[in-house]
């Protein structure tokens, strides 16, 4: 008889509980059922999987097997989760990880025009930074991702908008009463305030951005967070022109010396279809990048 899923997922129910009434209970079977499939599995692997007949202490063999039986358990869970999503694609559930900079500036634009049509669907977004959305997309955590990154990197994905990274600084702090507009000659002008590093500064490849990256004694990843703290006069940081939400407090200098841009890129698992209707917020999330 080959190994069924099925044996799996009762030898680990069985495993984790510690007795046979106990894992019988939560499976809502016999105990009788329940030690017969046991035996099944250790019949075809050809050992035993527990040490004693009471089922709470298991075998180096069986310590093993339980480790592949949460895998393989956990993989089917994802499969059932993917298949369900796509059965109800019509009214389901779009899960979208994006930098804090899209969901503050370019998502409520486009959530705002996708639920004009799908006010059904429920969204759940998450702002994280790209390295995390990556791993979102990578383990089947999200279904559309949208990351930061450098112009000129070969894109991983399809860019849906670029700017330019410039200064945040106080309208009335020592940065901004050195640039006479919004212009100045050199990202040197940060020297002037205290530096607010966040993870979108490493797209600026200064000495004195990336030496305050590494030793820097504050930091922030959440946009509103940053312009809150810039707002109260505690420094100046980094962020991409779409990021800065109007404010009279708060100016957006772009150093002309020496000019970084970023694209602001969807992606999504090469390896994992998107349902219909997340493939309808992925289309619309590249028509609506513009204002």
């Amino acid at each position: 008889m080959a190994i069924k899923l099925e044996m799996l997922r009762v030898f680990q129910t069985v495993a984790e509980q510690g007795a046979l009434s106990l894992a019988a209970a939560k499976l809502g079977r016999t105990p009788s059922a329940v030690s017969m499939m046991l035996s099944q599995l250790e019949d075809h692997i050809g050992d035993r999987l527990f040490e004693t007949d009471r089922k709470n202490r298991l075998t180096p063999l069986g310590r093993l097997i339980l480790e592949e039986s949460r895998r393989a358990n956990d993989a089917f869970i994802r499969s059932l989760d993917a298949i369900e999503r796509h059965a109800t694609s019509v009214a389901g559930t779009i899960r979208i990880a994006a930098v804090p900079s899209a969901t503050v500036t370019l998502l409520p634009r486009v959530v705002a025009r996708f639920r004009q049509d799908h006010p059904d669907v429920r969204l759940d977004i998450s702002d994280v930074d790209s390295a995390s959305v990556r791993r979102r997309i990578q383990f089947d955590e999200a279904d559309i991702g949208i990351i930061s990154a450098p112009v000129g990197d070969q894109p991983e994905g399809q860019v849906i908008l670029s700017d330019h990274m410039g200064i945040i600084c106080h309208k009335d702090g020592p940065i901004a009463r050195h640039c006479a507009d919004d212009t100045c000659p050199d990202w040197d002008v940060l020297q002037l305030e205290p530096f607010i590093a966040n993870s979108l500064c490493a797209l600026v490849d200064h000495p004195f951005v990336q030496d305050q990256l590494v030793k820097g004694t504050l930091a922030a990843q959440n946009t509103t967070a940053l312009l809150a703290f810039v707002r109260a006069g505690i420094g100046a940081t980094i962020l991409p022109k779409t990021a800065l939400i109007s404010d009279p407090d708060i100016r957006f200098i772009v150093p002309h010396g020496q000019s970084f841009q970023r694209h602001l890129i969807k992606i999504q698992s090469p390896d994992r279809k998107l349902s219909p209707v997340a493939q309808r917020f992925m289309d619309q999330l590249g028509r609506d990048a513009a204002p």
